[in-house]
Order: structure tokens, then C-alpha cells, then sequence
């Protein structure tokens, strides 16, 4: 408790109360004052600083008074008239208290449920117009923690905080205080359901957009247009807010070209080709330099969201993407990580037999659409010898170019084509639907045109464009613009990253285009990985296992196999990318292809830069996955030279890690059968580890063993006849960070088989080493020879962590 000579007065207090409790002015003093009666003596105090401190202590103040309800309201009362003091500096110290106070209160005292919507959100919706700029400022802070934490109900912002931001952003505001709305209301909207966003907010929002004014609210609303965009969805999108990206100032247009992607998201497919492209198309070429280079930027992701499971072979559900090709592959990606094109989401392949089995829980409601018709048979009748042309020239035509199709003979043909399309009639409801019947129409009517007779008039068609450059699933001046990112001029009049911008997301607009249409960006792609930007082949590298994925097992080994061998021998920051991602890579080779890669993989021993031991950490974590994918011969013949190799050295993390690649080389050599090889490993590990002049190689040998008996990797019978002899060896070495470590490799892992594993020989010299150990000189071998597994002392083992890492 303060003492009473302290407590007179925060104006009397000196340099020797500088442990002063921020509510001491609450205890007994020489005024005969309650406890109340000095809070509000206080509170109210002519001295600036007395009352700076109570709206600082606030908090305090409450858990003192909160045990009884009439004090409690008594001291609400009292923060609702400070709240209205006329020193700024005491308002913003109060509302700062603001968010702990409500968590107080949502947390502790939930038996004053309407005490924060009755006194201190009023104080938070005043404090918006307070003509103080700091109490402004506070106050739009804890407004939006307020928010993220969930203590502002429903109808305290709709009868409350929504009226004033709406107040504030009339036509007829101050200009300060509409700016500053916006942007709150634009923060807000984030973290409110739709139907109080699109029945309160969005008029305004729409509103505010085309306010002719203020240019600063228009860039506000551009930058978060999209948010507005995905939370209202798609109807109100369509309907008031795409018409509302007009296009103002350079600001205005670059805000715009920014959040693109989100809004295509939250259209529909006839409206994002017919509406958003042409608007991004005269983005792409805006007078702004800034404006172009924030345009191409976007292009990627924007180009991302025509993706449809007609196209790409993949098929979403509400967690997971699955692949139905005829590779029987699968994956799973967020559907939203997986068109934000960042580096880090992969598709995985897998190629077990559960992957080739179908998906018992498989619902096609839960996905975009419902599944096309099945028109096989008329597909298979349009696959006859007499037709392989048509199909041919089918998977290039263009919408613009449906009618120069020329390869389609005869009245038959005309009735095949005239079946599917019949079939495809009752679903032109969807765009890649349209898009198919448009490419079959035009095939029946080329078909139609080539079976008059030779003196019929026929119509001339435009010159076709190059094949490379063909397809139907985007606009085709989108994939120009994209496609043209790989010119040097694009560099010096738009961005010079561009290049690295086009290599980011390759990888999504292969996918949008499907393996299909490969052609168009094969030219690209390796354009970009001979870049002499290493940032652009960095880029490529890191997600090429995501486009290996995406083109399939034939178009990855013609295509993208040289490129990832060219990346093997580039900088160190290429090779990392290609590193990180080995095994996912490998695993989708043909296993004579992937073998041949075997002898590459010392290559990564070796470095630019001898001190970059991440380098060879990672190499060890991509081994232990890799080892699935190869023989044990292989194992043992390559993967074990540069396992023991990895395991000297000089870094200790690196150390680390590659003695568990040993463990699971060992586990892979017994689990196939081939005994004789892993006890020449055990012996190659006995005479490196075990014998080792330095004591980590024999700190190394008791870690490896307690893995070997955790992981099951061998029968415990040859445990116990090849490496526990020599593990016990080591309960008598002379330093004690590897008798610690023997200790817990007996305790908590050997013990712990039970003396039926072992011969009577071998569990009597375990029980006398314990009954050692359990005296030893070093309190930590005593303490894990004697420790219950199951009642670690997190103390120790932070201890004994830090032990066994030092060199």
C-alpha cells in the first residue's frame, strides 16, 4: 500500500515515489474522503496531470470497483463526464483505455453486459468528430481493435458508429472529416457481415466513388473497391459497383488497376470478358507510366480468374482442388491461395492407388457448376480417321477466327457436329459451354461450305493468326499484353521487373490456359528462364513443380526437364529455388528419367558461397523425402555418400538434420529387405560415429541409436546384437553431453521395449549401465537416466537441447 504522505496529491509527489501505483491516489489521505469520493476529487482535478493520470488508470479503477455493481456504475458515470473534458490530451489518454477497458468487461464481468454499449461507445462515435486530430486518430484505432476483437455488437454498429460515418460523409462535410470517414468506413467494411455492409454502406460507397470534389475520397474508395467487391458479391457488384470504376486521375486509374483481380472474382464470367477486359486492355495502355507498370502487375492474377474446370482439368471444391486427368493425379490448394499466384501454394501430385480411386465423398453441388453432359459418344464419332483434322484445327480456332476452319468434309460430319451441339444447347447458360458451341458452329458451318460444289461462292476468311498465339479460353489481347512482358522495350517504358512480374505468375495463367493451349506460353517460359535478370529465373524456379503439375507427365519431360536442368547449374539463388522443391519435382518424373538424376545430386554439395549451410540443410530435408522414390540399391550406392558426408559438417544444425537422414536411409534398407547392406551401414556408422576422436561424431552415434529404436527402422534383436554394445560403450565417456545423451536413448526409448526384446545378457549389462548412469558425477545424466519419459521437465530438456547442439 502507498504511504499517506504520497497520497495527498499527484502534484505534491517527488522523486521518491517513483513506485507510486497509478491508483494510489484511491487510498486514504487526509481529505476523510470515500474511496468514490476521491476518484471523482481527482477526476476532475484542476490539475492537468491529476486528471491525465485517472483516465490513464482507468482500468485499474474499474477492477477495484467492479465487485460492486451501484460503485461500478458510479465509476461509468464518472468516465462519461470526463469523457467531456476540455484538455485533449486527457480525452485521447481515456480513450486509449478504451479497448482494455471493453476487454475487461467482456472477459471478467459479463454480469455488466450493456455497460459498454451504454457508456463507452458513445464515447468511441463522439470521439470520430472531435476537432482534436489525436483524439480523431485515437479514436479510429480503438474503433477498429474494438471491431477485430468482436466487442462492438451488431446494433451498436448500426445504430450507432454506421449513422456517423454516413453523417460524415454527406456532400456537405468538412473535408477533413470526410477523408478520414472514408477511409474508416472503407477499414470497417472488412469486418462487417454483407447485409449490414450492402444495406447501410454501400449506397454511400457507390456514391463516394463518383464524388467530383474530393479526388483523395475517390482513391480511397479505388483502393478498397475491391473489398467492397467480395464481401456484397456478385449481384451488387454487377449491378452499382463495376459501373463505377470510371477512370480520373492517374491515382484514381492505378488504384484501380491494382484491385482488379478481386473484382473479376466477384463477376460473372460474361461480365468479366465483356466488361472488365476491355477497361483493364485500356489500363495496359494508359498514358501513366505508373498506371501501365501497377496494369501489368495485375495482368497475371486478373488473367487467373477466367480459369473454369473446362480448361484447366482441375476442379474446385470449397477447401480442396482436385485434378481428374488421365494421369490420375490429384491436389489440394485454397482456392483463393491457388489464384493469388504467390510462390509458396503448390500443387501436389500423388501417386498412390488411394489417389486412383475415386472420391466416395465426392458432391457436385459443392462445386462451380454442374457437370457438363456427357457427350462421349458423339465425341468418339467425331474422332474418325475422316476427322482428325477437324479436331486438330478445333483446338486452335479462336471465337474471332471460328469461321476459317477448313479441315471438316462431308454431309456425315455435319450431322455428327449438329449431335453435340444439341447436346450442349441446354447448358448455353455457361460461357465455356458458349464457347464450345461457337468453335462447333463454326466447324459445321466450314463443314458445310466445304461440301458445296467447287463453283459455290464461299466467303473469304481473314488470315488466321500464328498458332502459337490461338485459343479460347481468355481474350486474346489479354494474353498479347501478357505475353509481350518478356520485351525489352516493356522494360524501359513500363517496369523494369516486369519480366520477374510475368515469371510470378506464369504459373496461374498456365493453369487458366490449361495444358491444351501449352503453345501459347511454351516461347515465353523459356524466354524467361534464359533472362539474365537471375531474379526472373529465381522466380521460375521456385514454381516449377506447380507448372509440372499443371502441364502433365509428357509436356514436363519435353518441355520443362531441360529448363530444370539448366537451373541445377545456375547461382545458388536459382538453385535454392529448384532445391526447396526437389522432391515434389522428381516425384512426377518417369522413374528412368528420375534416376538419372541421381548422379547430379552431389552437385549440390558444392555452393558459391561455402558459409550458405542452409544450402546443405535443405539438400538433407529433400533427401529424406526423396528416398521414396529410389531402390534401396540407389539408396545405399548414392544417397549414403552424401548422407555421411552431410553429417560432418562444420555446422552443427546441418549436423543435425543429416543424422536423421541416416536414420531413414537405415529404416529404407531394412524395410526392403536388404539386411546385408544395412549392417555395412551399421558398421560404416560404428566405426565413423561411435569411434570418433571428437565427441559430437559420438554424441551423433547415441541420437542416431535412440532414432533407430523410436522410428522402428530394424528388429530389435539385431538392435541389440550390432549397435547397443556400442552405444552402452558410451555410458562411460568422458563427456558428459554424450552420457547425457546415451541416458536418454536408454531411458526413454531402449528401456521402454521391455526385457523381452532383449537377451538375458544384453537387458543385465542395460540394467547395470542405468544403475550407473543414475550415480553419475553430472547432475543431467543422473536426471534423464532416472526420468519417468512422460514427466519431462521442460527446464531440462530446454537444457539439455542447448547442450547437445554446441560444437
Amino acid at each position: 500500500m502507498f504511504s499517506v504522505s504520497c497520497a495527498v496529491g499527484f502534484d505534491d509527489y517527488g522523486s521518491e515515489c517513483d513506485g507510486i501505483r497509478i491508483t494510489a491516489f484511491l487510498d486514504a489521505g487526509q481529505d476523510n474522503l470515500t474511496p468514490l469520493g476521491r476518484l471523482e476529487k481527482y477526476a476532475f482535478s484542476e490539475n492537468v496531470f491529476n486528471r491525465q493520470i485517472v483516465a490513464r488508470g482507468l482500468l485499474d479503477v474499474l477492477r477495484e470497483f467492479s465487485e460492486n455493481e451501484n460503485d461500478f456504475i458510479s465509476v461509468m458515470e464518472t468516465v462519461a463526464r470526463m469523457s467531456e473534458d476540455g484538455e485533449p490530451t486527457v480525452r485521447a489518454e481515456l480513450m486509449e483505455q478504451v479497448p482494455n477497458i471493453a476487454m475487461f468487461l467482456h472477459e471478467s464481468r459479463p454480469n455488466f453486459p450493456a455497460a459498454f454499449s451504454r457508456y463507452l461507445v458513445p464515447i468511441v462515435v463522439r470521439y470520430l468528430t472531435d476537432p482534436n486530430n489525436q483524439v480523431r486518430k485515437t479514436s479510429q484505432a480503438a474503433l477498429l481493435v474494438l471491431l477485430e476483437q468482436g466487442l462492438i455488437s451488431k446494433a451498436d454498429m448500426e445504430t450507432k458508429v454506421c449513422p456517423v460515418l454516413l453523417d460524415l460523409t454527406e456532400p456537405s462535410s468538412d473535408d477533413d472529416y470526410k477523408i478520414e470517414a472514408v477511409a474508416i468506413m472503407c477499414k470497417v467494411v472488412t469486418m462487417l457481415n454483407k447485409d449490414t455492409v450492402e444495406h447501410l454502406l454501400l449506397p454511400r460507397f457507390c456514391e463516394l466513388c463518383s464524388d467530383a470534389r474530393l479526388f483523395q475520397v475517390r482513391k480511397v474508395c479505388a483502393a478498397n473497391f475491391g473489398e467492397f467487391c467480395s464481401i456484397v458479391g456478385q449481384e451488387a457488384t454487377e449491378k452499382l459497383l463495376v459501373i463505377k470504376m470510371t477512370l480520373g486521375l492517374w491515382g484514381i486509374r492505378k488504384a484501380c488497376a491494382e484491385c482488379f483481380m478481386m473484382v473479376s472474382n466477384s463477376t460473372s464470367p460474361e461480365v468479366r470478358r465483356a466488361k472488365l477486359s476491355p477497361l483493364f486492355i485500356s489500363l495496359i495502355s494508359d498514358q501513366s507510366r505508373w498506371v501501365r507498370q501497377a496494369a501489368f502487375q495485375s495482368l497475371g492474377r486478373f488473367i487467373s480468374t477466367f480459369a473454369s474446370p473446362s480448361t484447366t482439368g482441375l476442379y474446385f471444391r470449397e477447401d480442396e482442388l482436385n485434378s481428374f486427368d488421365d494421369s490420375h493425379t490429384s491436389g489440394s490448394r485454397d482456392r483463393q491461395d491457388c489464384f493469388s499466384l504467390t510462390n509458396s501454394t503448390s500443387l501436389v501430385k500423388n501417386n498412390t492407388k488411394e489417389s486412383e480411386q475415386t472420391d466416395e465423398n465426392f458432391n457436385s453441388f459443392h462445386y462451380w457448376r454442374s457437370p457438363l453432359p456427357d457427350i462421349s459418344g458423339e465425341l468418339e464419332m467425331l474422332s474418325s480417321p475422316t476427322l482428325g483434322a477437324m479436331k486438330e484445327k478445333e483446338e486452335v480456332l479462336t471465337m474471332e477466327n471460328c469461321a476459317d476452319s477448313k479441315s471438316i468434309h462431308g454431309n456425315s460430319t455435319s450431322d455428327q457436329i449438329q449431335k453435340v451441339l444439341e447436346c450442349l444447347q441446354p447448358h448455353m447458360d455457361d460461357p465455356d459451354v458458349q464457347a464450345q458451341v461457337q468453335v462447333l458452329s463454326a466447324a459445321l458451318k466450314a463443314a458445310q461450305l466445304d461440301s458445296q460444289p467447287d463453283d459455290s461462292p464461299a466467303e473469304t476468311s481473314p488470315p488466321e493468326q500464328p498458332l502459337l498465339c490461338l485459343q479460347n479460353v481468355i481474350p486474346q489481347q489479354l494474353l498479347d499484353q501478357y505475353l509481350s512482358m518478356t520485351d525489352p522495350a516493356r522494360a524501359q517504358t513500363v517496369d523494369t521487373e516486369i519480366a520477374k512480374h510475368c515469371a510470378f505468375s506464369l504459373p496461374g495463367v498456365a493453369l487458366t490456359l490449361g495444358r491444351q493451349n501449352w503453345h501459347c506460353l511454351k516461347d515465353t517460359y523459356e524466354t524467361l528462364a534464359t533472362d539474365v535478370q537471375w531474379k526472373v529465373r529465381r522466380t521460375l524456379a521456385f514454381s516449377i513443380h506447380e507448372l509440372a503439375v499443371i502441364l502433365g507427365d509428357q509436356l514436363t519431360a519435353a518441355d520443362l526437364v531441360p529448363i530444370f536442368n539448366g537451373f541445377l547449374k545456375d547461382l545458388d539463388e536459382v538453385r535454392i529455388g529448384v532445391l526447396k522443391h526437389l522432391y515434389d519435382f522428381l516425384k512426377l518424373l518417369h522413374a528412368n528419367q528420375r534416376r538419372e538424376y541421381l548422379y547430379q545430386l552431389q552437385e549440390f554439395m558444392v555452393t558459391d558461397n561455402s558459409r550458405n549451410w542452409r544450402f546443405r540443410y535443405e539438400l538433407a530435408e529433400q533427401l529424406i523425402l526423396i528416398i521414396e522414390l529410389y531402390s534401396h540399391y540407389d539408396v545405399y550406392d548414392y544417397l549414403r555418400q552424401i548422407a555421411l558426408t552431410l553429417c560432418s559438417d562444420k555446422v552443427s544444425e546441418v549436423r543435425w538434420i543429416s543424422y536423421k537422414l541416416v536414420v531413414e536411409i537405415l529404416q529404407k534398407l531394412y524395410a526392403s529387405g536388404a539386411d546385408d547392406l544395412g549392417m555395412n551401414f551399421i558398421n560404416e556408422l560404428t566405426v565413423r560415429f561411435c569411434h570418433c576422436p571428437k565427441w559430437v561424431g559420438r554424441q551423433a552415434f547415441a541420437f542416431i541409436c535412440q532414432a533407430v529404436v523410436e522410428e522402428d527402422c530394424m528388429p530389435m534383436e539385431q538392435f541389440s546384437q550390432h549397435m547397443l554394445p556400442s552405444l552402452l560403450s558410451l555410458s562411460s565417456d568422458p563427456v558428459a553431453n554424450v552420457r547425457v545423451l546415451v541416458a536418454k536413448a536408454l531411458r526413454q526409448s531402449v528401456m521402454e521395449k521391455g526385457e523381452p526384446q532383449f537377451e538375458c545378457h544384453f537387458y543385465n549389462h542395460l540394467e547395470e549401465t542405468m544403475v550407473a548412469l543414475q550415480s553419475d558425477k553430472d547432475r543431467d545424466v543422473r536426471f534423464f537416466a532416472s526420468l519417468d519419459p512422460n514427466k519431462t521437465s521442460s527446464r531440462r530438456m530446454g537444457t539439455t537441447a542447448a547442450s547437445s547442439g554446441c560444437d
